[in-house]
């Protein structure tokens, strides 16, 4: 099998090679912009669907769970039938979904448009694990940093593109842009990705993959709706003994069954689980600064702590957090290769903390505040770049799609999270303003701390990762050794 692989990547000329990587970047850049694309419109939201400000929060929430659910679904389906198909397959939904946008005059539309939106996000990983099928050895880590830096980039460049079609035409035209960008992906994919062969043998796991998006659905809605809901409420309790529930019977599934949906025993494995791990506590601190610095830009001046930008001024000051991790991704490459990834994750792990302990004194400036989310960005850039690599090297080649798929879910519930224990900080350390109740300044610096402390216990958890007895971490181009499967004939 490796020997076949290497045959493929390395047959592949080095201009093909280029554009590759090029538009498996770009679509991931594309995708991650599905979820910042309506934070401009979040306030008004409510009059253009006709609803509750508090119904309207499905919009967003919806692609959160969509991206959560099928995700891993994805991952699979790309080791059993082959990445490239499947990676075209993803662009039919981010299509259908921003039409459906783009013509929504009420609430069920715009949330289904949001959901097929989100089942686009399975894009990343997989364009991820297709470069280690389609790339030569010399080229893979710098191409892995910079397609698993698209998550990010396409965040922090969402913003500000957002901000300024909403503002300068109809929140229409949003999504019909964002419907041509996606056609734009699906046609260069089909033009300049080649196939790739299906890596895993047996059948889809359908039990299971129903079993995990139930879990998950239960999980992730308490934890995104238990500040609305309340976190004693019969509902969001419910929610969470429902997900213990699923997400247990579902791993004895997993382990039972012949062709599971997520290898267990490999996920068990202390470098897949450490790196799964540091993945969830790094989706926290990356998410943090992002949920926090938008509302000190925005709040108006009076507050004393506020900086009165608009919302397009304030992406406009986020934006070069993108464009810093697109840069770094080329030394984290270079890092990885002469230290191996998980230098690189304990490096970046440490910017991000570094990223937010510099708020401390630079908080109350624009200048200050595009310093810390660039720290920040450059520690995403090296942390985001070094997790696949890890996760390739310690996992079998027949299950690198699903097994990045995986962590990419890992960030997922990292990330949302992070929007709880934020968004609770922020709403119990208050101050009132002209009969508007705030978030206070003490609550903001209180969020950043926060994140601070989590990046710290990223780099610690990161450091236990077991390398290979040669003191490097594997390449992603070596095949972990397989273990024997004790899942028993059905």
């Amino acid at each position: 099998m490796i020997g076949k692989e290497n045959h493929v990547a390395d047959s592949t000329s080095a201009p093909r090679s280029g554009g590759i990587v090029s538009v498996l970047a770009v679509a991931g850049i594309v995708a991650s912009l599905m979820q910042t694309l309506v934070v401009p419109l979040i306030g008004e939201l409510p009059r253009i669907l006709h609803t509750t400000p508090a119904n309207a929060t499905w919009v967003v929430t919806a692609t959160l769970l969509a991206g959560a659910v099928t995700t891993p679904v994805i991952g699979r389906l790309g080791d059993l039938y082959g990445k490239r198909r499947v990676l075209l397959g993803c662009s039919v939904p981010l299509i259908a979904g921003s039409v459906l946008c783009a013509l929504a005059g009420s609430l069920a539309p715009m949330v289904a448009g949001r959901l097929l939106q989100g089942m686009g996000m399975g894009m990343i990983p997989l364009g991820i694990s297709a470069l280690r099928d389609l790339l030569p050895p010399e080229r893979l880590g710098s191409s892995i940093a910079l397609v698993s830096s698209s998550l990010g980039i396409g965040g922090a460049l969402g913003l500000p593109f957002a901000a300024a079609v909403a503002e300068q035409t109809s929140w229409r035209v949003l999504f019909w842009t964002a419907a041509a960008l996606n056609v734009l992906v699906a046609v260069m994919m089909w033009l300049l990705v080649p196939a790739t062969p299906a890596r895993a043998a047996g059948r889809f796991d359908p039990v299971g993959a129903l079993g995990l998006g139930a879990g998950l659905v239960c999980l992730l809605l308490a934890v995104s709706k238990g500040a609305d809901w309340g976190w004693t409420s019969g509902t969001t309790l419910g929610l969470l003994g429902a997900a213990a529930v699923v997400l247990a019977v579902w791993g004895w599934w997993e382990l039972r069954t012949r062709d599971p949906l997520v290898d267990l025993r490999t996920t068990a494995r202390r470098p897949v689980l450490l790196t799964n791990a540091a993945s969830i506590v790094v989706g926290f601190s990356m998410y943090a600064q992002s949920l926090i610095i938008p509302q000190l830009l925005q709040l108006p001046e009076a507050t004393g702590y506020g900086l009165g930008q608009s919302m397009l001024a304030a992406g406009l000051w986020m934006a070069p957090s993108g464009l810093v991790m697109m840069l770094v991704s080329p030394l984290g490459a270079r890092l990885s290769a002469a230290r191996g990834p998980k230098f690189t994750l304990v490096c970046g792990a440490l910017v991000i903390a570094v990223g937010y302990g510099s708020s401390v004194p630079l908080m109350g400036s624009t200048w200050g505040l595009l310093v810390v989310t660039c720290l920040c960005g450059m520690g995403v850039g090296l942390a985001y770049g070094a997790m696949p690599a890890l996760i390739m090297g310690a996992v079998p080649v027949t299950e690198t799609a699903a097994a990045n798929s995986f962590n990419t879910l890992m960030r997922s519930i990292g990330t949302s999270v992070s929007a709880a224990v934020v968004g609770a900080v922020l709403a119990q350390m208050t101050v009132n303003l002209g009969g508007h109740v705030l978030p206070s300044e003490d609550g903001f610096r209180a969020g950043m701390l926060i994140g601070c402390g989590v990046a710290v216990l990223a780099a610690a958890i990161a450091l236990t990762i077991p390398t290979r007895s040669s003191g490097r971490s594997s390449s992603p181009h070596e095949q972990a050794p397989a273990e024997p499967s004790a899942a028993p004939a059905r």
